[in-house]
């Protein structure tokens, strides 16, 4: 407990306390907290996040090391430091790129300041959205059309529309099953939905290597569980030899369900965001197979 005394004792006599506070002051105070909410804002909608959450757990074990003077673990952690520094550049090299991108882009400031565009977005999708695509599943199951559409949450999914061809379209049950239809341009590959909107189309998608899948799951399962895993997006894939209809969402897939509990997981999707950390609790009901 000493020694815990003796950090904070330390550490806070270096708190600079003003005596008074200026205009300049309060105008830093928020230029501060706005780049530091947008700085937070963007990492949660990029895979950086989960990558940063494992740095902050370190950064606390370290502070405990510190606190409780693990002087080994200190040393190690001192040695290594000059090393980490390049390493979280290389790790996070895409979306600094991205971040240095947007400022030059001419969005950036109504982005940066929540009053100058701020919208409430309400629901993810509408009711039409969901019926379209439950019927689109369907109907592309009856004549076992094999379909792919990644239904985006809150990472987005720049990088794999980047692969595809763009689209921005509304989305239609007539379209999408055009999309799909074999011999077509666009048939192969998945679909990106983002709100109410095809995205794009013959977009890749990593594979899973999970060694556990059944072996009689093709590609398109693959696929649907490899974005699965690394995003916290919802997948619904149509199988081309079966005609089964199954959804994939945090490396877990769901086989052969029916045309109401699709729409039931839709609707839930609409109205609020999936916790893929928490997603037995939102599957409770359904079944995996």
């Amino acid at each position: 407990m000493q020694s815990i005394k003796n950090f904070f004792d330390e550490y806070l006599s270096n708190f600079y306390i003003p005596k008074s506070l200026h205009v300049s002051n309060v105008f830093e105070i928020i230029i501060l907290a706005v780049l530091i909410y947008e700085f937070i804002a963007w990492v949660k909608t990029t895979r950086a996040f989960t990558l940063l959450k494992g740095i902050i757990v370190l950064l606390i074990f370290w502070l405990l090391a510190y606190i409780f003077n693990f002087t080994t673990i200190l040393w190690l952690g001192g040695k290594i430091i000059n090393f980490a520094i390049i390493a979280l550049v290389v790790i996070f090299q895409p979306e600094l790129r991205k971040a240095l991108e947007q400022l030059g882009q001419k969005r950036f400031f109504s982005k940066i300041l929540p009053f100058a565009e701020k919208k409430d977005k309400g629901e993810r999708f509408s009711d039409k959205t969901v019926n379209e695509l439950v019927k689109t599943c369907f109907e592309l199951s009856k004549t076992k059309t094999g379909a792919l559409i990644v239904i985006e949450q809150e990472i987005l999914l720049t990088d794999y529309e980047k692969t595809g061809i763009p689209i921005d379209a509304v989305i239609s049950s007539q379209l999408l099953i055009n999309i799909f239809e074999h011999n077509t341009p666009l048939h192969d590959g998945a679909v990106i939905i983002r709100g109410d909107r095809i995205v794009a189309a013959t977009c890749y998608l990593p594979l899973s290597d999970n060694m556990s899948i059944s072996k009689e799951l093709g590609t398109r399962h693959r696929a649907a569980l490899g974005i699965s895993e690394v995003t916290d997006t919802m997948t619904l894939v149509v199988s081309e030899e079966t005609g089964g209809v199954s959804i994939a969402i945090a490396g877990e897939l769901f086989r052969n369900i029916d045309a109401d509990y699709l729409k039931s997981k839709l609707t839930f999707l609409q109205k609020k965001t999936i916790d893929v950390t928490r997603y037995k609790l939102w599957r409770k009901g359904g079944s995996k197979k």
